[in-house]
């Protein structure tokens, strides 16, 4: 029997695939992808590292390749905790991807393969603790606090769903195994996020009519309420920072009016909220009703920042100097790739 909480993290996994749409993501889904590099073991995909197969349940690959750079390629993990993420999460996260981004070798009378630059986020409804986090800050590994505002209609969607779940894999049986690669194949095709040929699609639906009929009215129900918040979007922002900054904003169009016409300008960065689900707000200097991105730091970062006892003014600029002083975004516009440059004055840091 499945336990809600690792339902709940798959489902994360599949709606944040989802936002990322515009940025660029695809998920990369079977191995005739990429033959040398993916691997599909029965309804399983296993990436090659150096050492060992590494299952993924969620890999995507960017449209675009930063300058001076490969291609990249980002493994996306959420968990739907209630505790924080501890240190053994970061850690796998860690090994699996040394040993990827260390799988490349030579032949002699063989042509160069294609090279890719791995990357790894991990999202956490409920944070990180404090040595975890450490340790994702030394080794690049991205760490994204969802327990923000900007996310509680989408947690709380999640939270249905993974329930009416849980309740209908007791139509399976003591013996039944829940179908996790069908479920998560039947969502993606409602949301478009399937990428391989229909042909390849894995497992047929479960033999049990009661089960199948309650599930895909569960993922149906799931993606249409994506679908209804289809102006929400999250942006990768790529900050001075060892982390990438995932960009919540609830009406993309707000934003692409105002960046097509003006892709470099100044913004305003404010703090909104206290406790747990405090975030930092961005938006157009001067003309912050333009448009809003809502983002959360890393808890280290953010108690570094909040701290006002003292050298208040040298902290703050040191954060705009090594930090945040400029974050590009890349979009996916029609068939083409737009960046935008958002910057700001270490003035314009303040709280509500």
């Amino acid at each position: 029997m499945i336990k809600g909480a690792a339902l709940r993290g798959y489902l994360l996994e599949e709606a944040l695939a989802w936002l990322l749409r515009s940025s660029g993501y695809r998920l990369l889904v079977h191995e005739s992808q990429d033959p040398e590099e993916l691997v599909t073991d029965g309804n399983t995909l296993r990436v090659r590292g150096r050492g060992a197969l590494h299952q993924v349940d969620a890999l995507g690959e960017f449209a675009f390749t930063p300058a001076f750079s490969m291609p990249v390629r980002l493994f996306l993990e959420a968990k739907f905790y209630q505790e924080r993420c501890g240190l053994e999460i970061v850690r796998n996260a860690h090994g699996v991807l040394h040993d990827v981004n260390e799988n490349f070798v030579m032949h002699a009378g063989r042509r160069p393969r294609q090279r890719y630059q791995y990357a790894y986020a991990l999202f956490s409804t409920s944070g990180f603790t404090p040595d975890a986090q450490k340790y994702a800050l030394a080794h690049q590994i991205s760490l994204v606090d969802l327990s923000g505002v900007s996310f509680a209609w989408l947690l709380g969607t999640i939270g249905t769903t993974a329930w009416t779940l849980e309740q209908a894999q007791f139509h399976l049986g003591t013996s039944g195994t829940f179908p996790v690669t069908w479920m998560r194949t039947e969502l993606r095709k409602e949301l478009g996020t399937w990428t391989a040929s229909a042909g390849l699609l894995p497992t047929p639906a479960p033999a049990d009519g009661r089960f199948r009929d309650e599930a895909q009215a569960a993922i149906a129900g799931f993606a249409a309420a994506l679908q209804q918040n289809s102006g929400a979007e999250l942006l990768l922002g790529f900050p001075s920072a060892p982390f990438i900054l995932p960009l919540a904003v609830s009406d993309h169009l707000a934003f692409t009016t105002y960046a097509d016409a003006q892709p470099d300008h100044a913004v305003r960065i404010r703090r909104r909220g206290n406790g747990g689900s405090a975030e930092w707000t961005l938006s157009p200097l001067g003309e912050e009703s333009a448009y809003e991105l809502a983002f959360k730091l890393p808890k280290q970062v953010e108690d570094w920042i909040s701290d006002v006892e003292g050298k208040e003014r040298r902290r703050t600029l040191e954060v705009k100097e090594q930090f945040l002083s400029a974050i590009t975004i890349y979009r996916m516009n029609g068939g083409g790739v737009r960046a935008y440059q958002l910057r700001y004055e270490a003035s314009s840091l303040s709280h509500f």
